[in-house]
């Protein structure tokens, strides 16, 4: 079945990607007050990274997934994500990465992905990488198969979800023993926050723009 939603849907979304990003604007609105992001700056040990935003069609609405990190001895513990890892040697580009690090980590087949753009490049302190985020879309409902060793849980999100602005709210949390106020989006009753919602807030803001 043809989804022309879907197919008008990314033709905007393609228009929107050749206007200069909102950048570091959007990204405030979901910064975490925290002391690590002032005494952690970028350093000859800082490593690039890249995640996948990935949109598809279902039930005549607009998806996308994030996934749930397991528990584990390390920074993003339990963290709401995208898809995503470190770039390595072999990827010829941070494209590459953030597909490959998508299908190992979700199962995705690269065969129908294609990519729209990709948004600000961000910082991430605890971790000490620069991440890029890679928006692309496929044009049907993939099947997921995520590898438990990095990925507890695969949620499909419908964008309007992630639009409604009720979802934004604010927590006290903890991280390396620091106390920080972190605004975060709750999605399924998953608190998005951090890097995760700075890269959604600048999604939305090209959306909406």
């Amino acid at each position: 079945m043809p989804n022309h939603f879907f197919d008008t849907f990314v033709e905007e979304l393609e228009v929107r990607f050749q206007t200069p990003l909102p950048g570091e604007k959007a990204h405030a609105r979901m910064l975490a007050q925290s002391d690590i992001r002032r005494m952690i700056k970028p350093n000859e040990r800082t490593r690039k990274s890249a995640v996948l935003i990935l949109f598809y069609p279902h039930r005549e609405e607009i998806f996308l997934p994030l996934i749930l990190r397991p528990a584990y001895d390390g920074v993003h513990s339990g963290q709401m994500a995208f898809p995503g890892g470190r770039f390595e040697l072999s990827d010829e580009d941070l494209i590459r990465t953030a597909k490959r690090e998508a299908q190992e980590e979700i199962g995705l087949r690269l065969t129908d992905v294609r990519i729209v753009g990709q948004l600000s490049e961000l910082f991430i302190p605890p971790s000490n990488f620069f991440v890029l985020p890679v928006v692309a879309y496929i044009p049907y409902r993939p099947e997921f198969y995520p590898d438990p060793r990095e990925v507890e849980k695969v949620l499909e999100v419908p964008l309007n979800e992630v639009r409604d602005k009720t979802i934004i709210g604010t927590s006290e949390l903890v991280v390396r023993g620091i106390p920080i106020q972190a605004p975060h989006y709750l999605i399924q009753n998953h608190k998005v926050w951090g890097a995760t919602a700075m890269m959604i807030s600048e999604l939305l803001t090209i959306l909406e723009d």
